[in-house]
């Protein structure tokens, strides 16, 4: 089975979706899952994983209700309020959905890049293992080093990086990216989502040898078994089309064996966030 595992829906309106700015005006409409079971069946998947786009209880209530009227959304990544001391209350609720499959906060967006490493933060994680769900970390390349920090601290609970952690592929550049990714990688219980890459890239002039590079070093690094392709569906449409976007990885594992195509194209995804197919 193919699954997407990082694409996202929306009902937009201004105010929630800020960071939609003007030159972003391609995807300021909704996107739900009758838009994206077109596309996955012109590409042939069989289905994705909802990442949550807001920080909020509703939007992970709205994602379980979208999943429970549309069958292509095979698992949700939501958020919960990991500093909470309702944290428990929020979990026992939603893990009784069998397709809440993972929690995600937007460390980018933190002002404080030590965010990850704090105390209350990380007292959540802790919490994470006793529901079988995982943790999506979205970062950006400086905030590697407080990331091995972090991941180190909870060696039981499986993690998945979003993006490849956004290297600068718009100025091609590598270190000390690289670096991180290589020491990220040794932790056996982290995996990497091949998605993201065209929104690092130069949005209107891209070409698919930029991102050999990378994909190269995260292949490198976290092996076939552990990583696993997303679109980032609708925000890749800002720099190119859904099947245009999965084919920059489906193109490059190419020569890899069957075994290798299956776990990249979603047995990964499947492992990683036990989805109940």
């Amino acid at each position: 089975m193919k699954i997407d595992s990082h694409q996202h829906f929306w009902n937009y309106n201004g105010t929630e979706y800020v960071w939609i700015n003007d030159e972003m005006k391609v995807i300021r409409r909704d996107f739900m899952p009758g838009d994206l079971k077109e596309e996955l069946l012109l590409t042939g998947f069989d289905g994705s994983v909802a990442v949550q786009a807001r920080q909020s209880l509703q939007e992970t209530e709205w994602l379980l209700k979208l999943s429970d009227d549309s069958e292509i959304i095979k698992g949700v990544v939501g958020w919960a309020d990991l500093r909470s001391s309702e944290l428990e209350k929020q979990l026992d609720t939603y893990a009784s959905h069998s397709r809440f499959v993972g929690v995600r906060h937007v460390i980018q967006d933190e002002p404080d890049d030590n965010f990850i490493l704090g105390e209350p933060f990380q007292n959540g994680i802790k919490k994470l293992k006793k529901y079988n769900l995982t943790f999506d970390i979205l970062i950006f390349p400086k905030h590697l080093p407080n990331t091995i920090k972090f991941v180190s601290k909870f060696p039981g609970q499986t993690f998945v990086l979003d993006h490849i952690a956004k290297p600068l592929i718009k100025d091609h550049k590598i270190s000390p990216w690289k670096e991180g990714i290589n020491e990220l990688s040794k932790f056996s219980n982290v995996y990497c989502k091949a998605s993201g890459m065209v929104t690092e890239a130069d949005w209107y002039n891209w070409q698919k040898k930029d991102f050999r590079p990378y994909l190269d070093i995260i292949f490198n690094a976290f092996g076939t078994d552990r990583v696993m392709i997303g679109s980032d569906w609708p925000v890749c449409k800002l720099a190119g089309e859904y099947q245009e976007i999965m084919n920059l990885v489906s193109d490059y594992i190419n020569d890899f064996s069957d075994h290798e195509k299956n776990a990249i194209l979603g047995g990964n995804a499947i492992k990683a966030y036990k989805l109940k197919i």
